[in-house]
């Protein structure tokens, strides 16, 4: 593998393949929900399907959250999947707020 290559692998470029093809969020009752405000699926590049993400609402504001591990015994959460590179965290991130905040505002 070229220099080049391992560069753009490790830089943004790397993640332009890598976009949300489709995004679906569907929101809870208001009443119901607790911290969590909406259920998401996610697809990437029209061949991956990312199911059971939720839209948390944090002290910090909205958040995504991943799915856990139901089988994992143990104080700490473990994810199932999550995306191991910041940039590809925040384009899903923001796909996923983006639609949850126009099904909201309906």
């Amino acid at each position: 593998m070229s220099k080049e290559a391992k560069t753009q692998k490790k830089g943004t470029a790397f993640f332009d393949v890598l976009t949300c093809t489709q995004v679906q969020v569907y929101p809870f009752k208001e009443s119901t929900s607790g911290k969590t405000k909406a259920m998401a699926r996610v697809t990437i590049n029209d061949q991956l399907q990312l199911t059971g993400l939720r839209v948390v609402d944090g002290v910090n504001g909205f958040f995504v959250s991943y799915p856990l591990d139901p089988n994992h015994k143990g104080e700490e959460y473990f994810s199932i999947y999550y995306p191991l590179h910041k940039e590809l965290r925040e384009h899903i991130e923001q796909c996923i707020l983006e639609k949850f905040q126009e099904m909201v505002n309906k």
